[in-house]
């Protein structure tokens, strides 16, 4: 097969793939997004969007259209896993006014960016299979045989993503702990007011909240070492799955038991939470010459703060900034080394603004799992009795960022 050119390459058509080629379009540039799957993929149920992610969807021309398929969260209630009793009830906007908090349907995200895309931005079936030099470009070669020539390659192809261990980033780390997620539908509405419901303790993180009048997402994260009789061969068993949960929100209440009992086995899924060591963000290349990464090739991390999808969003806004500098209209002709200065400088900003914010929240989500976890008598009562409040006060100072705008044409 031929060599196919194209001034900008992403792999991986998840959320931060997709939003990074829409914000590059909004700043006037084409690129191409290679995705492995034969369609748009479609995995995961929902997601939760904390004021710093709509900041981004807004800044990608978005923000709207999604929030009248929401439910805008009012309160962050928390209880004890262990009694169900209620230990902290933080209002969103007493925290600081016009704060803002929604969970959304993975699937609504995903197809509203692929819509605001031009036609034949995403090329399906498209297997990266290895990545080479050739003088200023990058070569990207694709199980079919094909070869892509590119000035800039982005990789947002997730936890194992191929480009970030081109760049040299070290591989991510088992954080012992799993998360089970699931999705219930009610025929009509199911009730609840518009509240993020956590419960901590016991060794379990539990929590629940509505995407909009039928729709409730929920979670489960729990510490792998405390709770020694779970099964590895039940991982990916739904029925196991869901009697894990109910024995360990037994006693929360009568509520919790019954959205568990509404969820169908194939709305039920489970995986191993992994993340990227913190001083290895700092320390590696997360952007090299005209190379870098974003989302979960950049930042994994453990899912306490609710900052994964909103901070892959953050860094498509910034990164799509960045490159528009670079290939604005005043600046688009030039010989190739004057080019590629300009995508190197850029990257470097990209790698400046968003190296020390992935630090803090891989970080700070680690260490708010490991409280919020924790089935030690002292950590408990630390948490139930005096941490509560300054931990989900540090969870919301960690959404309450703004990435900036893009600088449309």
């Amino acid at each position: 097969m031929g060599e196919i050119r194209e001034d900008i390459v992403i792999v991986g058509a998840g959320i931060s793939g997709l939003a990074t080629a829409l914000g590059l379009h909004r700043e006037g540039l084409r690129c191409l997004v290679l995705e492995s799957s034969e369609c748009l993929r479609n995995t995961g149920f929902a997601l939760s969007l904390w004021t710093n992610a709509w900041r981004a969807l807004d800044a990608l021309g978005i923000g709207d259209h999604l929030r009248q398929h929401s439910l805008q969260n009012n309160e962050f209630q928390v209880f004890s896993a262990d009694s169900g009793l209620p230990t902290a009830s933080v209002p969103l906007q007493l925290h600081k006014k016009n704060f803002e908090s929604r969970c959304l349907r993975r699937k609504l995200v995903l197809e509203t960016l692929n819509k605001e895309l031009p036609q034949g931005t995403i090329r399906y079936s498209s297997k990266v299979v290895m990545i080479e030099e050739s003088g200023l470009f990058k070569l990207v070669h694709l199980s079919d045989g094909s070869v892509i020539k590119t000035k800039v390659l982005i990789g947002c192809d997730g936890v194992n993503s191929m480009v970030a261990k081109w760049l040299g980033l070290q591989s991510v780390v088992d954080s012992k702990r799993s998360a089970i997620r699931g999705f219930v539908e009610y025929p009509e509405t199911h009730g609840y007011e518009p509240k993020f419901y956590a419960f901590f303790g016991g060794g379990v993180r539990f929590g629940f909240l509505p995407c909009d009048e039928k729709g409730l997402y929920w979670f489960c994260t729990y510490n792998q070492s405390s709770i020694p009789h779970c099964d590895q061969r039940d991982e990916h068993n739904p029925i196991k799955l869901k009697e894990f949960v109910l024995s360990k929100t037994r006693d929360v209440s009568k509520e919790v038991t019954e959205i568990l009992e509404r969820t169908p086995l194939d709305f039920i899924s489970n995986a191993r939470l992994k993340l990227r060591l913190p001083w290895n963000v700092l320390l590696g290349d997360i952007a090299r010459d005209n190379v870098c990464v974003a989302g979960d090739a950049l930042h994994p991390m453990t899912p306490d703060l609710g900052q994964g999808g909103c901070s892959a969003l953050e860094d498509s806004v910034v990164l799509a900034r960045c490159l528009g500098r670079a290939f604005s209209e005043n600046q688009r002709d030039g010989d190739d080394g004057e080019v590629f200065t300009r995508i190197k400088e850029s990257l470097e900003r990209y790698k400046k603004e968003r190296r020390w914010r992935s630090f803090v929240l891989i970080s700070t989500a680690y260490l708010m799992g490991f409280i919020q976890e924790s089935n030690s008598k002292v950590i408990s009562y630390l948490r139930d009795n005096f941490l509560v409040h300054y931990t989900l006060r540090i969870a919301l100072s960690m959404a309450d960022f703004d990435c900036g705008k893009l600088l449309l044409p």
